[in-house]
């Protein structure tokens, strides 16, 4: 997915191919060139908003578009026939006024197992439709219901983002309180193996910046439970965020946890020459420092927020006041990141307390390179806390 050839119209696919290349076919016929389009793409990519309009504009100015559906039968994770009534996706292309072929395939079917079978009412798979999900889960959150929706990336959040930022946020103040919209919407984010600029994003700054919103990074499995519990109970609508590399982590979860409030952080590991403030991911990193730095000398403590929106700025700045500097550090961008927002909140409460002004350890400023060796340069989970 991640190969491209500019020199030879070999360009990298993206969930965007289908409404990108057919411009490319445009060019060509402009030039008078004798270039054919080849636009290949997934089942999931058909169920875009973008896709019908992209393929009416080709058909209607006779583009030299070639469309190749790569149909494995079930999108990302979900079976195509639950997505749409049309048993072949050769069938669309008539609506379209373009001719379309089958060719032989090898019919894989994933099925969906476990809770959604166990609860088939409450369980609703969804085509790869963005601004579908999240606006059924803002109706049905003004209609009296707790929805909890999830979108596989946060990176494609930002194809719902009118539905996030003007509906959900701003309904209770919209309606002077008389509505709200008790949602939570689940964004895995952050690296995982191989994702690339296209799945790696950290975007929890975008979202603080949002008043209307609460915004939750969980760094271990208790807190993952004990913040989600909360979550689904809020009045207002909660995007949590899940670091995807966090997903293999374990640890102790009592059957019981209590509700973690939102806006609490917690120290996890308590020192005294040195505050560093980590989310998400970097809570650990922090902690594995803490125990090399021992041998140098440096007692750390580390506090994580658990909740960037709203922020426990209190405990931030007891601990700074305690330690007399501090590092935050995070798994977003370092230009207007978190870590921005965290160390400015922190000096506006202690400086005269600071010994050293703020220091902040972040990503570079750079999309997520596909390359690993690129890839562990640019993430801040891989950089040398000593």
């Amino acid at each position: 997915m991640h190969t491209s050839g500019p020199m030879t119209m070999w360009w990298v696919p993206t969930t965007a191919t289908v409404t990108t290349l057919p411009r490319a076919a445009l060019a060509n016929q402009l030039r008078g060139e004798d270039r054919v389009t080849v636009c290949v793409f997934g089942d999931g990519a058909m169920q875009r908003s973008t896709f019908p309009e992209a393929i009416n504009m080709g058909a209607i100015w006779n583009l030299p578009v070639i469309y190749v559906c790569e149909n494995n039968q079930y999108q990302q994770w979900i079976p195509q026939s639950r997505m749409t009534k049309v048993t072949s996706v050769r069938d669309m292309a008539p609506s379209y006024g373009i001719p379309g072929e089958s060719v032989d395939g090898q019919d894989v079917v994933a099925a969906t197992k476990g809770i959604a079978e166990a609860f088939p009412d409450r369980i609703r798979e969804t085509p790869i439709s963005e601004a579908a999900i999240v606006g059924v889960a803002v109706g049905a959150a003004l209609a009296g219901m707790r929805p909890v929706a999830e979108i596989m990336y946060v990176d494609f959040v930002t194809c719902a983002m009118d539905e996030v930022v003007n509906q959900a946020a701003k309904m209770r103040y919209m309606t002077g309180g008389q509505a709200s919209v008790p949602m939570v919407l689940r964004l895995p984010c952050g690296l995982s193996r191989y994702t690339a600029a296209q799945h790696s994003y950290a975007l929890e700054s975008w979202f603080m910046h949002v008043p209307g919103l609460h915004v939750v990074v969980p760094s271990t499995p208790c807190d993952a439970k004990g913040l989600f519990r909360t979550a689904v109970r809020e009045p207002d609508p909660v995007l949590f965020l899940e670091y995807k590399r966090l997903y293999s982590m374990e640890g102790a979860v009592p059957e019981y946890v209590e509700p973690i409030p939102l806006g609490v952080g917690e120290v996890k590991r308590e020192g005294e020459d040195v505050t560093v403030v980590a989310v998400g991911p970097m809570v650990n990193k922090a902690l594995e420092a803490g125990i090399l730095l021992e041998d140098e000398g440096i007692d750390i403590e580390v506090v994580d927020p658990r909740s960037l929106s709203p922020l426990d700025v209190d405990i931030l700045a007891e601990s700074a006041r305690k330690t007399g500097r501090a590092v935050v550090c995070a798994e977003d961008a370092l230009m207007a990141g978190c870590t921005a927002e965290i160390a400015c909140a922190m000096m506006e409460r202690c400086f005269s307390n600071l010994s050293a002004p703020v220091r902040r350890l972040a990503a570079l400023d750079v999309p997520m390179p596909f390359s690993p060796p690129w890839r562990t340069r640019s993430s801040p989970a891989s950089i040398s806390w000593l």
